[in-house]
């Protein structure tokens, strides 16, 4: 039995990929840890009383060193010695960008969000992610984070989210390559274009399938997807016009 921590749980991708966790049965999954700066909404309370238990929320502002404390100590009693097998870094801003990237202005704030709450969060659950079976970090990140595919992606305007993604995924590999010895799997991966609050309305997918499609990567994660940039696989979306492909092949850096 499993036990899972996202942050950014309170809604959006972060919210569905724990409701899809906590439809699985007891033998697979122990308990989901929903993480964010206010755990109590209508949504979350909803699926903590259907799941029986195993769906805790949990407050957590990594900026505030004591709350993060705080959190990682209730983690460790309630995982009772078993440790934590998944970490997801699930929480991120995206700011619009009125005009080209010399009108940026937000860079330290999305940076420090996207980028550096993901390290502090990362670095503060590793001794209770050490004591678990699965050892998995999954680092949610984007595809128009990659330098690859900058070019599709010009006229989409989050320039400082796009470098924050980018940073992500270096942040993502120096963890791949110092914890590999340990049997860590950390591995950044985009979960689509997303109807959320943060994708709109006009994105490709319903947070459903990008939820479904995700935790099939981290839930079978292993040696073998230490280090990648992965893509979710959505059948149809393999060939479709424009810059989002949903094929399952890994992202180009």
């Amino acid at each position: 039995m499993a036990t899972y921590l996202i942050t950014g749980a309170s809604r959006g991708l972060g919210l569905a990929l724990a409701t899809e966790l906590a439809a699985l049965p007891e033998s697979e999954i122990r308990a989901v840890f929903l993480a964010s700066r206010q755990p109590h909404n209508p949504n979350v309370t909803d699926l903590v009383e259907k799941s029986g238990g195993r769906v805790v929320p949990v407050q957590l502002d990594p900026n505030d060193s004591e709350s993060l404390r705080a959190a990682v100590e209730f983690v460790e009693s309630r995982v009772q010695g078993k440790g934590l097998d998944v970490l997801v870094n699930n929480a991120g801003i995206q700011p619009i960008t009125a005009g080209k990237a010399e009108k940026v202005h937000d860079f330290t704030e999305v940076f420090h969000t996207n980028v550096t709450l993901a390290h502090l969060v990362t670095s503060a659950f590793l001794p209770l992610l050490r004591q678990g079976q699965k050892k998995t970090i999954a680092n949610i990140s984007s595809s128009v984070g990659s330098i690859g595919f900058a070019p599709s992606f010009s006229a989409v305007p989050v320039h400082a989210y796009k470098v924050s993604k980018a940073a992500l995924n270096m942040l993502t590999i120096q963890y791949a390559l110092d914890y590999a010895d340990e049997g860590f799997s950390v591995f950044a991966i985009s979960p689509g274009w997303l109807r959320t609050v943060l994708g709109g309305e006009m994105a490709d997918l319903p947070v459903e399938t990008g939820a479904k499609e995700t935790l099939k990567y981290i839930r079978q994660a292993g040696p073998e997807l230490n280090g990648r940039f992965l893509n979710i696989h959505v059948p149809g979306w393999e060939n479709a016009p424009g810059p989002n492909r949903y094929d399952g092949k890994d992202l180009p850096w």
